[in-house]
């Protein structure tokens, strides 16, 4: 019985064994993986790959756009008023524009993501801003938003919105009924089907579109000026 009790115990330690070295090369098989997934994230941002060019909805005349039309890039922003990479990227935009004065046009379109509670509303105010007071005060209005706002999905209070409209000279009623009416949700929804049909998947979504030969590049993130500017260079030669 002793030696048979010996036996068991030599078999059991074994099996621990080999359990235990198993499982760390899993582990260390797990981590490799991790760690490649890490690093290919890492390059992936601030990357720019092509999406099929007939997917991108060509600039419209209802379109918000900032600088000269007649421009050879758009710079094409699916964006989110409560997003606080946009908030960062906007600045970015700006500088595009002002420093490619008449080669760079700029395209804000509409892309509210669920989880920012008050992005919606606010991209419908936005447009009622547009409505009434023309496309300076639509731009003067997501400025302000975007200088306002903290970021966080609700940085903007909605009881805000129409205060705003006061502030830039619109009138309050005119401006509340349109709000109110909900009329600018199926536009926005249109912008955000467009934007995910291009390959937008989060915001700032980018699209570099070159208007002469249709040539187009994606931007992942809120990529920096220094970031953004080569590949507006190359587009431009």
């Amino acid at each position: 019985m002793k030696r048979k009790k010996s036996d068991d115990g030599t078999v059991t330690n074994a099996i621990v064994r080999v359990l235990c070295v198993t499982m760390a090369i899993a582990g260390m098989f797990f981590l490799g993986r991790l760690w490649i997934n890490v690093q290919t994230l890492e390059k992936m941002k601030g990357s720019q790959t092509p999406p099929v060019s007939s997917a991108v909805p060509p600039v419209a005349s209802d379109d918000h756009v900032k600088g000269e039309k007649t421009a050879r890039i758009a710079l094409i922003e699916y964006s989110d008023l409560e997003c606080p990479n946009c908030k960062d990227f906007h600045l970015t935009a700006q500088k595009v524009v002002d420093t490619y004065d008449g080669r760079v046009m700029w395209v804000y379109r509409d892309f509210p993501l669920p989880m920012h509670g008050n992005a919606l509303k606010e991209a419908e105010a936005s447009e009622c801003a547009g409505e009434l007071g023309g496309n300076d005060t639509y731009w003067k209005y997501i400025d302000t938003i975007y200088e306002r706002t903290t970021g966080n999905g609700s940085g903007f209070a909605l009881d805000k919105l129409v205060p705003l409209a006061v502030e830039l000279g619109l009138s309050e009623t005119t401006f509340q009924d349109c709000l109110d009416s909900g009329k600018y949700a199926p536009k926005i929804q249109d912008e955000e089907d467009g934007g995910i049909k291009a390959g937008i998947g989060g915001t700032p979504g980018i699209i570099l579109l070159d208007t002469k030969n249709g040539v187009t590049r994606q931007i992942t993130g809120a990529v920096s000026y220094e970031q953004i500017k080569p590949v507006i260079d190359d587009m431009l030669k």
